[in-house]
């Protein structure tokens, strides 16, 4: 079974046929050619698929992309900002050594996000929280924590 959605995805409206089976990752990634946002685990245990979708955080790798239907899907590439500027989060994870191979940092930077636009001003347990479903295997997570508290003092700013 095939179906036409409507969705925004990072700004632009998308209008495209998918399959029934088709999950969000591969409809990101083999059909829209974005392929910031990675496949792990393909069971939604390592986070690296992780895109906004309506504000929340979820795993594509799970999420139907019949789901997306009238939503609003932001991917990493969505952070960007219109002269290409990094996103706040993303100027702070290279600021302070929280990317390692780069596997895991679209899905973390955007749960990140989605924490910090629930609560902009987050302690660590909230950030280990809100970091809890992203799987890092190279740094030891500490920069990934030290990357979103400093985020998080000039979140907003340019959102």
């Amino acid at each position: 079974m095939r179906k036409n959605i409507t969705f925004t995805l990072n700004g632009d409206r998308v209008s495209l046929e998918v399959a029934s089976n088709t999950m969000l990752l591969e409809l990101l990634r083999d059909h829209l050619s974005l392929t910031g946002t990675k496949e792990g685990c393909g069971h939604g245990e390592c986070g690296a698929c992780t895109v906004l979708v309506d504000g929340r955080n979820i795993n594509s790798c799970l999420y139907p992309a019949f789901e997306v239907e009238g939503k609003e899907v932001i991917t990493i590439e969505g952070l960007m900002g219109p002269q290409n500027e990094l996103h706040t989060l993303q100027k702070s994870f290279a600021e302070n050594g929280a990317v390692q191979c780069g596997f895991c940092t679209p899905g973390m930077i955007l749960s990140a996000k989605a924490l910090l636009e629930d609560n902009p001003k987050p302690d660590a347990d909230a950030i280990r929280q809100g970091l809890a479903g992203n799987l890092c295997r190279c740094t030891g997570y500490v920069q990934i924590l030290d990357a979103v508290q400093k985020a998080a003092q000039d979140f907003g700013i340019e959102d």
